[in-house]
């Protein structure tokens, strides 16, 4: 047994002390079973999201590029452009995290992604109301790019820790259970050799003694 070369004492208090140790990695092992399983469910919901996103992305450039050709058409590329320079912006993004299973996952944030029409720098007079639809869309084609990137991050992270909690399930499973089971094993067996030694001994003393 694998306990032989551990310098295991076979003692009744370490076999004590073996048994409990069983007990807390067994409801370890179960616990962490419990949380891979409930971690595996939150990842496919969160991946379903992710794929609805990622088609919301790109139905929302698609149409939003659609718009911008109408509105370079309309108003002609030099105007286009000169529009584009003036309507530049500092987009400030906060990111915050929750808690999934004892994952941190992120929560990405942005203030002022859309703007009225009269917010955006260029003149509204010298341009098209296609632009404005074209700027709209972009807007909301970038608040959905922001979604998908904390959609994404969420799937990458709880993949990451299901791979983890599966690393930790399996080593107590297929490794430390079954060789604190063995080091049981190994002291029940000395400890039945003693017993029955002790009996011969005492069945020796108690013959002499007749």
């Amino acid at each position: 047994m694998s306990a032989a070369g551990e310098n295991i004492q076979p003692t009744r208090g370490e076999l004590l002390k073996l048994k409990r140790r069983i007990d807390l990695a067994e409801r370890g092992h179960e616990l962490l079973r419990e949380k891979r399983d409930a971690l595996i469910t939150e990842f496919f919901d969160n991946l379903s999201l992710l794929r609805e996103r990622r088609e919301k992305v790109d139905e929302r450039l698609e149409n939003a590029f659609e718009k911008l050709v109408k509105a370079k058409v309309t108003i002609g590329t030099l105007e286009l452009e000169e529009a584009a320079e003036v309507t530049k912006s500092k987009l400030e993004i906060d990111i915050d995290s929750r808690n999934i299973m004892g994952v941190k996952v992120p929560i990405i944030e942005a203030e002022g992604l859309e703007r009225k029409n009269t917010e955006r720098g260029y003149s509204i007079q010298q341009t098209s109301s296609t632009l404005d639809e074209a700027s709209k869309e972009f807007e909301k084609a970038l608040r959905d790019i922001l979604e998908l990137a904390e959609a994404e991050e969420t799937v990458k992270q709880l993949a990451k820790n299901i791979e983890k909690t599966k690393r930790r399930v399996n080593s107590l499973e297929h490794i430390l259970i079954p060789r604190l089971e063995d080091n049981r094993d190994y002291i029940e067996m000395r400890l039945e050799e003693q017993e029955r030694e002790t009996y011969f001994r005492l069945k020796r003393v108690k013959e002499k003694m007749e």
